[in-house]
Order: C-alpha cells, then sequence, then structure tokens
C-alpha cells in the first residue's frame, strides 16, 4: 500500500530530514555488512582447517585400533567423559560469538603398572580427537551467528537502498513538484489580478476622460 503522504512544506522537511537521516545512517550498515562478510569468510576457511586438523588426528588414532583391541584392564573411553567445554564470548560487529578455551573432563586415574605404555599416548590422543570434534562445533555456532547477522544487516541494508531512499526522494521530488505547480498558479492569479486591476484603472481613467469631454461640450 503507497504511503499516503501530506502535499505541505511541512511534510516537505519531514521527508528530507528522513532521508539525511537514512543517507547518514546507511553507510553504516553498509560498512557492517562488509565486515562480516570478512568475518564469515574467514569463519569458513577455519572450519575447512579445523576439519583438516580433526582428520589428521582422528587418522592418527586408528593406527591405535589393534592396541585398543586387546583385553586392557582400563576403558580409554573413560578418560574422555567430558566434565565442562569453557568457551569464552567475543564481540564481532556488534554481536556476540563463542570461542573455544578448553575442555575439563571428569576425574580419571588409572595404575601405570596394570597398563600397557602406549595408554597416555591413546588418552591424549583421544582427548585430542574429541576436542577437534568440539571445536569444529564451536566453530559452527559462530559461523550461524555470523551469518544469520549478515543476513538480517544485508535485509536493512536493501530495505535502504532499495526502499525507504527511494521512497523518500520520490515523495519529496512529488512535494516539490505540487508546490512548484502551486507557487506557479499563484503568480499567474497575480499576474492576471494585477493585468485586471491595471485595465480597470484604464478604463476608469478612459471613462473619466470621456466624461470630462462631454462637460465641456455642454
Amino acid at each position: 500500500m503507497a504511503e499516503l503522504i501530506k502535499l505541505t512544506k511541512s511534510e516537505l522537511r519531514i521527508q528530507q530530514n528522513r532521508l539525511n537521516q537514512l543517507q547518514k545512517y546507511l553507510p553504516t550498515l553498509q560498512l557492517k555488512k562488509a565486515m562480516l562478510q570478512i568475518e564469515v569468510n574467514e569463519s569458513r576457511q577455519e572450519i575447512a582447517h579445523l576439519e583438516d586438523l580433526y582428520k589428521q588426528e582422528y587418522a592418527l588414532f586408528e593406527s591405535y585400533g589393534a592396541l585398543l583391541s586387546q583385553h586392557l584392564a582400563v576403558d580409554p573411553a573413560d578418560a574422555i567423559q567430558v566434565e565442562k567445554i569453557h568457551k569464552r564470548i567475543e564481540n564481532i560487529a556488534g554481536i556476540e560469538v563463542p570461542y573455544f578455551e578448553k575442555i575439563s573432563y571428569q576425574p580419571f586415574e588409572y595404575s601405570l603398572f596394570d597398563t600397557p605404555p602406549w595408554m597416555d599416548s591413546v588418552i591424549l590422543g583421544l582427548r585430542k580427537v574429541l576436542e577437534g570434534r568440539v571445536k569444529i562445533d564451536i566453530a559452527h555456532e559462530k559461523k550461524q551467528a555470523l551469518e544469520k547477522e549478515l543476513r538480517d544487516v544485508s535485509i536493512r541494508v536493501n530495505l535502504f537502498e532499495k526502499i525507504l531512499i527511494p521512497r523518500a526522494l520520490q515523495s519529496i521530488k512529488k512535494i516539490k513538484v505540487f508546490l512548484g505547480d502551486q507557487q506557479l498558479a499563484a503568480v499567474s492569479q497575480a499576474k492576471v489580478a494585477k493585468s485586471k486591476i491595471e485595465t480597470n484603472k484604464r478604463l476608469a481613467l478612459l471613462n473619466k476622460r470621456a466624461a470630462s469631454e462631454v462637460n465641456h461640450a455642454y
């Protein structure tokens, strides 16, 4: 539905102020959009890098497969029972995004005498694989938050560029044309009125002269 505007000087000032505000704020939105796009691209690269590292750690851990098939006094899986995943929150382009810090594990102890010497390496490998997976998940959280904000800002930029600013410009043009037509009509009416007054004056003067000549004739 088209916006109804008043064709008045007051409305013209309102529309001009609105246009100034929109044009002033648009560069800020455009800058934020550009920053978010860079962050999203970097986030995608970060995920790709983390996934490569995860594959390397997982491949290394798989090399322990034959060893883990042995009967063991302890289950290495007990060493990766997560107590808490620690994340820090940072502000990027006005939104909060998560970053991985560390993983706290539930207490796990085993006897060095009852377990083979490679158990430490297995546990370390397991934890690296888990940590790699958690880093990827948190990186995805970060990317999703950035992408959502980028979509929202892009919508606002498009709204400004394609709707609000063109609409304000069109309204200003419409009001100016109307006020200009009114002013032109007023000038024309004033000229017509002035012409009539002058004509009436000339007629009155002619009538006066004619009357004077008639009086002299008598």
